[in-house]
């Protein structure tokens, strides 16, 4: 196994470093003038970008996530049985979760170090990623059945571009992105990325033309255009976490900054809309890892991963909300929230289970006994009208 991942998947000894970071004071709130800019682009929405040509239109510049509210499911995949999806690192195998019962309805072999499930650009096939055996398998969620598998170079992660062009295959041991036709997965371009250690999660921007993707082993995260797929810069966090250093990232609804959460630094950093420097850090809780939206856009939830909570924080402001504790600790990973907006799931990485969790208190549901390491779950369907990747991102 790399090395890479001998440090992304020890289980103990993450290491929350001194309360000051530099340039940093702890957890941050909103300036006073926050709520009145949030109300002032409510009532005055701004122009929609222009966007990457072939890319669905932006509706609303203030929550580009706005077609993905509650139950706004697209046509195709409105009958699509409500399934969750769990690859396993450690089994090397995806497992099926009936979201009504909460019981587990098939288990699939699906390669050596299963990492995520991710959802097509055109929500119609999803994909279990296995960087370790260079394939990704088919799932098809009208059936919940597993498919033909699909030689793909270092798939740790999995992202499409925003107008379905391209499926791009984060190579974290490459340190490259592999751009294939989403079709034929026929290789169409590399990427390299030199400087970009631990090559982890992706966003993109609002009007689609860039994106930003993690470096958890350099402290750093590298911004690309996504038309020439050419890498534009890094940017350096203030204080370079390389151990378990930047891992999810998300775009505010607005999009004027950028959310990239640091385990090591047990919080987040805070990028400016250009995607150029840091602006602060927001602290949540040690290891924060996963970032997901709420079905209207206003609040973000962080799983801390060994603080064993979850961060609620404003997703316009990142001013914090509460904290939500699992009853006896545990080690939320990564998922995704439930069609209706009711339900959060989340992997236990550390301890082979699923958590299940209410979005209106934070109250566990229900504990899922799963396999061997837990990872990228993906809850299915998801509405929006389009998948970015990843474990679900829509818009």
């Amino acid at each position: 196994m790399p090395g890479s991942r001998v440090r992304r998947c020890a289980a103990a000894g993450v290491l929350l470093l001194a309360a000051t970071l530099t340039g940093c004071t702890g957890t941050h709130t909103a300036p006073r003038h926050a709520t009145a800019r949030h109300a002032a682009a409510t009532t005055h929405p701004s122009p929609a970008p222009a966007g990457l040509p072939g890319m669905p239109p932006v509706a609303d510049p203030h929550n580009v996530y706005r077609d993905a509210g509650a139950n706004m499911l697209a046509p195709a995949v409105r009958h699509d049985p409500p399934l969750v999806y769990v690859p396993h690192n450690g089994s090397g195998d995806v497992w099926v979760i009936d979201q009504r019962t909460f019981r587990v309805v098939a288990r699939y072999p699906a390669g050596v170090e299963v990492q995520h499930v991710v959802p097509s650009w055109d929500l119609r096939t999803l994909y279990s990623t296995d960087d370790v055996g260079n394939h990704l398998r088919a799932f098809d969620p009208r059936t919940g059945k597993a498919g033909r598998t699909i030689a793909v170079v270092d798939p740790y992660n999995l992202y499409f571009t925003p107008d379905g062009r391209y499926g791009i295959s984060v190579a974290e041991d490459h340190r490259a992105l592999y751009w294939y036709d989403p079709h034929s997965w026929a290789q169409r371009a590399v990427t390299p990325l030199p400087k970009c250690a631990g090559a982890d999660h992706a966003e993109f921007s609002a009007d689609g033309r860039t994106a930003v993707f993690t470096c958890e082993f350099a402290g750093a995260v590298a911004v690309v255009d996504v038309a020439s797929r050419r890498l534009l810069r890094m940017v350096d966090m203030p204080r370079r976490y390389t151990h378990m250093g930047p891992q999810d990232i998300k775009l505010a609804p607005d999009g004027r900054h950028w959310y990239v959460a640091d385990c090591d630094a047990g919080g987040l950093w805070v990028l400016d809309g250009a995607a150029r420097s840091v602006q602060r850090f927001v602290r949540t809780g040690a290891c924060a890892h996963g970032l997901y939206f709420d079905r209207p856009a206003r609040r973000m939830f962080v799983s801390d991963r060994m603080a064993g909570s979850v961060s609620v924080l404003d997703a316009y402001t990142a001013r914090p909300l509460a904290t939500w504790h699992l009853p006896g600790g545990g080690s939320p990973d990564m998922g995704n929230v439930t069609a209706d907006g009711r339900q959060l799931w989340l992997s236990g990485r550390y301890d082979d289970v699923v958590y299940v969790l209410s979005t209106s208190d934070g109250r566990l549901i229900r504990r899922i006994p799963v396999g061997n390491g837990p990872h990228g779950l993906c809850v299915w369907p998801q509405p929006g009208r389009y998948s970015l990747g990843h474990t679900g991102i829509t818009r």
